[in-house]
């Protein structure tokens, strides 16, 4: 009763796609080559897969102004739509803020994730210092989830080989975020239990190079209903327009 309750305001195509779904993997389209030799601030594009079946995808709403130069605070709308019906799973509202760096004590990063008009939560940056650190709330506000990236010495680093030697084929150009129960909020430490991930996978070397075409694997905690699983693809297209999205923006 209470999971029904609470996934209640999501739309039906949204809840057909992240009902009983574990994973689901996102892939951000390539720009052709002359935008990336000119420097073209497209809009971004992502598309969206489920056990290897694409699914969904949606297209970055914001002004071409805003992303030339507001680039990457610029605030944007983004739509998750089903393919074919284009029905919404998921809308993504981003304020413009000041960009991320080593600390944050204001104009924190934040996004509104909703589904047909209706709230379905959260995420927020906290104050942090070295290791960024988010906060997603559920539609009443209440803490879902801490999300950051794997630490190490005490949790005052960010641990580059978490996910494997980056330096070897394993670990190789990834970068995760670790997704772990709100309970532990000021309790972190670098061998801290999480119960989901978003991992920003390695590309080939062109695409890694020459393109800023992101693709992330989102894990879903074993028991979040489909409003939660909605809020954690939602703030992955956070993550990506604040961490990601300017490693080749300047």
């Amino acid at each position: 009763m209470q999971n029904q309750k609470m996934d209640r305001g999501v739309t039906d195509a949204c809840r057909a796609h992240l009902e009983g779904t574990k994973e689901m993997e996102i892939r951000q389209t390539r720009r052709g080559c002359l935008q990336e030799l000119l420097g073209c601030e497209a809009r971004t594009e992502f598309k969206y897969f489920v056990g290897g079946n694409e699914v969904a995808q949606s297209l970055e709403d914001a002004s071409c102004l805003c992303r030339l130069c507001c680039q990457p605070c610029h605030p944007f709308t983004m739509v998750v739509k089903e393919n074919n019906t284009e029905a919404e799973l998921l809308s993504v509202e981003r304020p413009c803020r000041c960009a991320a760096g080593g600390c944050k004590c204001c104009c924190y990063q934040e996004a509104a994730i909703s589904s047909g008009g209706q709230r379905l939560g959260i995420i927020k940056e906290d104050c942090y210092f070295c290791v960024p650190s988010f906060t997603v709330k559920d539609s009443k506000l209440d803490g879902l989830y801490i999300i950051h990236p794997p630490t190490c010495l005490g949790g005052i680093c960010i641990n580059c080989c978490a996910e494997g030697n980056p330096c070897g084929k394993k670990g190789c150009c990834k970068a995760s975020f670790r997704v772990y129960p709100y309970a532990q909020k000021g309790q972190t430490t670098d061998e801290a239990p999480y119960i989901g991930l978003i991992l920003k996978k390695p590309k080939s070397m062109a695409t890694e190079i020459f393109t800023d075409a992101d693709a992330f694997d989102v894990t879903f905690p074993d028991n979040a209903t489909v409003d939660e699983k909605a809020v954690l693809v939602g703030s992955t297209l956070l993550l990506n327009a604040v961490f990601f999205e300017t490693d080749n923006s300047g």
